[in-house]
C-alpha cells in the first residue's frame, strides 16, 4: 500500500474522469489525487467500443469540457476524434501525468475507524492496495465486459458469425455479406449506414421503431468572425445546450405536435420503396426514449441504395442461415449483429463495503443523484438521458469540489448521506434514469433508487443541478471527524 493515503482517487479516466480531475486540481492545487484505469489508455467508451462508425448522439459542444471547448465545426464525432479530442485536454492540463493504467478496482472497503476508504486493485496481474480520503467513481453506468443479453430464439443454431458491437472484432471483414441488424436504437442507426458501404445488403430489424433526427453536421455561425474564440465558444456551448433543452420540453409538452414534426422530417428523406409505417411510428411519445442523432441524414441516405432496408418485425426462430420472421418471412445473413443494448451496472461493477459489510446498492438512494445513502465520502459520476452526459458529470464534479471545501471549513473528514428520521418508510422509490427504453427498465434491479422527495429526487435539469452544485443546501448530509487539509 502506498504510505501516505491519497486526497482523492478518481475510477476510471474517460469523459467523467478526466472532468473530475480537472476541477479537482484546479481548486485544490495541493491535492494528492490519482485517476485508477482499469486499461491501458485513457478515453473510456470510446476507446473501448470499436464497432464502425461509433459515434457521439449528443453534440460535442456540450458533450465536450466546458474548460477545453470542441473546436471543430462537425457538433457529431466519431470515437476515434473523441478519444484525440481527451489525449489533448488531460495534456494541456497534466491530467495525463496522474493517470495510473492497468489498475483495476476490484473492491473498495470504507474503515469507519481510519476514516479512509481501502481499494483493492489488480495491476496487471499483481494486487495491490490504495488508500484514499474521497472517492469518485466515474465510471459510468454500463457494464463493459457482459452486454445486454437479448431474447432471440435458436440464435446459438445458426451458422454464421453473431457479433455484438460492445465487442467488435476490429479485423472482421463484412465485405459482400448478408448481415441483419437487429436492434432500433442509436448503435443500429450508427452501424446501419457504415455497414452498407462495404456489404451486400444490410437490413435492421425491429421489433418497434424509435424516432430519428436528422441533424446537419457542420456548425458555422457569423458569431465566429465578431466574438474572440473563447468568447464565441461559450456563446456556442450555451445555445446548443438551450436549443436541445427546449425540443426536449416541447416534445414532452406537446407530443402530438412533435410526432408530427419528426414525422414530416422523416417523410421527406425516405425512399419510395420504404413507408413511413410502420418502420418509423413508434408507439411511445417523443424524448419517453432517448432519440436517435442521424447525422447529416446518413442513415436515410443508406436507405436510397441497394445495400440497406428496414423490417419491423418479430423473430420466429434463427436458423443456420438466417432468421425466420413471424410474418412468415426469411432473412438470409452470413451474419447477425445483435445491437440489442447494454447492461447497465454501477460504480463499475466494484465490490463495497463499510466496516467489511456488503452494501446493498439496490437498497439505496441516491442523495441529489451524485452520492449514496449511508456510503461515506464517495460520489458517483451519473450524465443525464435528456442531455449531453458531460454536463451532468460536472455539476457532480463541481458538487464535490464544494463538498470537499466545506469538509474543511467545518473541520470534517467524513461526509455521508442520511435519510431524515422522519422520512424513513415514507419514501416513495423512483426510477434512477427517466426513459422507458428496455435496457434501462431491465436495469431497475441492477441500480441505486431515486425517490419522490427531498434531496433523493432524480437529477433532470442541468441549470438547477449547477446552481446546486455551487449554492445548494446541504440537506440530509451528515459531517463528522477532524480537520484535514487538502
Amino acid at each position: 500500500m502506498d504510505s501516505e493515503p491519497f486526497d482523492v482517487i478518481i475510477v476510471g479516466a474517460g469523459i467523467s474522469g478526466i472532468n473530475a480531475a480537472y476541477r479537482v486540481q484546479a481548486q485544490f492545487p495541493n491535492c494528492r489525487y490519482a485517476i485508477l484505469e482499469a486499461r491501458e489508455s485513457m478515453g473510456g467508451t470510446w476507446d473501448l467500443f470499436k464497432y464502425p462508425g461509433i459515434r457521439s448522439d449528443s453534440d460535442l459542444f456540450t458533450f465536450g469540457f466546458s474548460w477545453f471547448p470542441w473546436d471543430r465545426e462537425n457538433p457529431i464525432a466519431e470515437g476515434p476524434s473523441i478519444v484525440q479530442y481527451l489525449h489533448r485536454a488531460s495534456a494541456k492540463y497534466g491530467i495525463d501525468k496522474q493517470i495510473r493504467y492497468q489498475h483495476r478496482l476490484l473492491g473498495a472497503d470504507w474503515s469507519s475507524a481510519d476514516q479512509l476508504w481501502s481499494l483493492s486493485v489488480d495491476n496487471d496481474g499483481q494486487s495491490r492496495s490504495l488508500s484514499a480520503r474521497f472517492v469518485i467513481f466515474g465510471t459510468g453506468y454500463y457494464d463493459y465486459h457482459n452486454p445486454l443479453q437479448a431474447d432471440i430464439p435458436n440464435l446459438e443454431s445458426f451458422g454464421g458469425e453473431v457479433i455484438h458491437p460492445q465487442f467488435w472484432p476490429e479485423d472482421l471483414d463484412y465485405t459482400d455479406k448478408n448481415i441483419v441488424l437487429i436492434g432500433s436504437g442509436a448503435t443500429a442507426i450508427t452501424l446501419l449506414p457504415k455497414l452498407a458501404q462495404k456489404a451486400a445488403r444490410v437490413t435492421m430489424l425491429q421489433r418497434s421503431p424509435t424516432y430519428i433526427l436528422s441533424l446537419p453536421n457542420r456548425n458555422r455561425s457569423w458569431l465566429s468572425w465578431i466574438l474572440p474564440n473563447a468568447a464565441f465558444r461559450r456563446v456556442q456551448r450555451m445555445s446548443w445546450f438551450l436549443t436541445s433543452q427546449l425540443f426536449f420540453f416541447f416534445c414532452q409538452t406537446f407530443p402530438t405536435i412533435a410526432r408530427f414534426i419528426l414525422r414530416l422530417s422523416v417523410s421527406r428523406q425516405l425512399p419510395a420503396s420504404v413507408p413511413f409505417a410502420p418502420h418509423f411510428k413508434p408507439r411511445y411519445n417523443p424524448w419517453d426514449q432517448r432519440l436517435c442523432v442521424c447525422p447529416d441524414g446518413d442513415f436515410f441516405r443508406a436507405l436510397h441504395t441497394d445495400h440497406a432496408d428496414v423490417k419491423t418485425d418479430t423473430i420466429r426462430t434463427v436458423t443456420k442461415t438466417g432468421v425466420e420472421l413471424n410474418s412468415g418471412e426469411t432473412l438470409s445473413a452470413d451474419l447477425i449483429v445483435t445491437a440489442t443494448g447494454l447492461r447497465l451496472q454501477i460504480a463499475g461493477g466494484t465490490s463495497i463495503t463499510v466496516d467489511g459489510v456488503p452494501v446493498q446498492v439496490t437498497d439505496k438512494f441516491l442523495w441529489h443523484g451524485m452520492m449514496m445513502q449511508d456510503l461515506p465520502n464517495a460520489a458517483f459520476v451519473i450524465g443525464y438521458t435528456n442531455a449531453s452526459w458531460t454536463l451532468g458529470a460536472d455539476a457532480t464534479a463541481l458538487f464535490v469540489c464544494r463538498l470537499l471545501q466545506e469538509m474543511q471549513n467545518r473541520g470534517s473528514t467524513v461526509a455521508v448521506p442520511r435519510v431524515d428520521s422522519a422520512d424513513v418508510g415514507k419514501l416513495q422509490p423512483r426510477r434512477l434514469l427517466n426513459l422507458n427504453s428496455t435496457y434501462v427498465t431491465r436495469a431497475e434491479g441492477a441500480l441505486p433508487k431515486a425517490a419522490d422527495r427531498g434531496p433523493w429526487v432524480p437529477r433532470e435539469n442541468y441549470l438547477q443541478d449547477v446552481w446546486f452544485a455551487e449554492h445548494g443546501p446541504m440537506t440530509g448530509m451528515e459531517f463528522v471527524g477532524t480537520k484535514k487539509t487538502l
